[in-house]
């Protein structure tokens, strides 16, 4: 195995070839699905991976729906 390959980034997937060996390839690990800071909830409307592609134009992309409509109304009322 080469030092390079030897990394905790990238995951080990075993192939079989078509000599009917298996063999040990290393491919990128996949992207967890994002999730709401506060409640860790899964975001919707968000691919996995895609960190600057869907992401919401409203304040606090990062939060959820239902959390950032609290962290609105906390502002407000914080102001008055």
């Amino acid at each position: 195995m080469r030092p390079s390959r030897r990394v905790t980034s990238l995951r080990r997937k075993f192939v079989r070839t078509p000599g009917s060996k298996t063999k040990k390839v290393f491919a990128k690990k996949k992207n967890k699905k994002p999730v709401c800071a506060e409640c860790k909830k899964p975001l919707h409307g968000r691919k996995e991976g895609a960190k600057t592609k869907r992401r919401p134009e409203r304040p606090y992309p990062e939060l959820c729906s239902s959390c950032s409509r609290k962290k609105i109304i906390q502002k407000i009322k914080e102001k008055f």
